[in-house]
């Protein structure tokens, strides 16, 4: 089952994190040859193609020891503010998908609004 988790931003910020993927003995799986694929939605019913934003990873920051980086740009998080559902899906090099995160992306007003 995914881990449930909430993430909070301000609206037209940059937000970066990086990802470390174990086993359950807390042991580094190596991803070489692995997709990430991050996807924001309005509504879990909306198509892919009509996600607020998506994300495609497939250069790993140490792919060996399991660490990857999700970058989210000022571009991706220039939204409406309100509450949007993500997933963060990982595909094997042998085609298998695993959900491995999901929750809300709650993207807040900032204060400064630059141009």
């Amino acid at each position: 089952m995914a881990e449930q988790v909430s993430i909070d931003i301000k609206r037209g910020d940059t937000w970066s994190r990086q990802l470390i993927f174990t086993d359950e003995n807390n042991l580094p799986i190596d991803i070489t040859g692995y997709t990430i694929r991050f996807t924001a939605k309005e509504k879990i019913s909306d198509a892919d193609v009509d996600a607020a934003f998506a994300k495609v990873i497939t250069v790993h920051e140490d792919a060996v020891n399991g660490i990857s980086q999700l970058e989210l740009s000022k571009t991706d998080t220039d939204l409406d503010a309100g509450s949007y559902l993500f997933d963060v899906q990982i595909t094997t090099d042998e085609e298998e998908v695993y959900t491995v995160l999901e929750g809300l992306i709650n993207i807040s007003r900032d204060i400064s609004l630059t141009s």
